[in-house]
């Protein structure tokens, strides 16, 4: 049995890696072999047409990495911050307007305004249009599902006993908060902290609603600088039939720098991700266990 185990799970991570694999090979494929045969794991040919095409425009795609990068430092930061605070101040029973503080963060998780109204809000009454925060605070800063997560682990993993302990020691709510509930909660907060990162990493629609082409281009992410080379790429094939400011268009490689845009958008991720991984499984499971 435990050999057939491992036999199983190999070939579960094979199948699971194979795509990865596919996505790297496809990237470094020439870009007349892809449409011609599709992707294979042993093209015909070779090419760094797509990321050659990519690097003309390192300079924006340099700058949008370091905007990435603290966006979603920054971001992940504060959101751990305000999530762990709320969730520890839902876990407390004592805590005056209980329910209906529960009963706010549960509502939003069914209902919200609607896109129209809160990019209203967001440009019109807090002004983080065409600024760094509009990458930071709408959407993804704290997310109720993140609250509960985290208020189901201090509830069920964090003794009460602990806590009365302290409070008859004569600690203050933000000493136990700090020194007690936050060092033993590692496991949820980078957990937490993960799905975050990667939230903040993946974002596009963020850019898209609230950075205008102008102003906001600065503060473009990797996400949103890579959708605009593909719009470009695709407004060249359609429109143009030979070539356009010395650029044969015939021979852009649109096909595989789909795959080559994939690769340097979640590489970062992937050599992050083993660091964390061993706080995923446990975190995610303690959280979401309600006694």
């Amino acid at each position: 049995m435990e050999i057939a185990a491992y036999i199983t799970l190999g070939l579960l991570s094979v199948c699971a890696l194979a795509p990865f694999a596919l996505l790297i090979i496809a990237s470094f494929t020439d870009e007349r072999v892809a449409v011609r045969d599709g992707f294979t794991f042993a093209p015909a040919k070779w090419s760094m047409a797509a990321f050659e095409f990519i690097a003309k425009d390192w300079s924006v795609l340099g700058r949008a990495y370091g905007v990435t990068l603290f966006v979603a430092v920054v971001g992940t930061t504060v959101s751990l911050l305000l999530t762990s605070m709320l969730a520890y101040a839902l876990s407390r029973d004592g805590l005056p307007g209980r329910r209906i503080l529960s009963f706010i963060v549960i509502f939003t998780m069914l209902f919200n305004g609607g896109i129209v109204s809160t990019y209203f809000v967001y440009s019109n009454i807090l002004h983080i249009k065409d600024t760094i925060w509009a990458q930071i605070v709408p959407y993804l800063l704290m997310t109720a599902f993140n609250v509960i997560l985290v208020k189901n682990y201090f509830t069920n993993n964090i003794p009460t006993a602990m806590i009365e302990s302290a409070h008859l020691d004569g600690a203050s709510e933000l000493q136990i908060f700090t020194r007690i509930v936050l060092p033993v909660s590692l496991p949820i907060l980078a957990t937490v902290g993960l799905l975050t990162f990667i939230g903040y990493w993946n974002d596009w629609t963020n850019g898209l609603y609230f950075l205008t082409g102008g102003a906001g281009a600065k503060y473009y992410s990797i996400q949103n600088v890579l959708n605009q080379i593909q719009q470009n790429i695709t407004f060249l094939a359609n429109n143009s039939s030979n070539t356009t400011a010395g650029i044969n268009v015939s021979q852009l490689p649109s096909t595989t720098i789909r795959m080559a845009m994939a690769l340097v958008a979640i590489l970062p991720i992937l050599v992050l991700y083993p660091f964390f991984s061993k706080f995923f499984v446990k975190g995610i499971t303690l959280g979401s266990v309600k006694e």
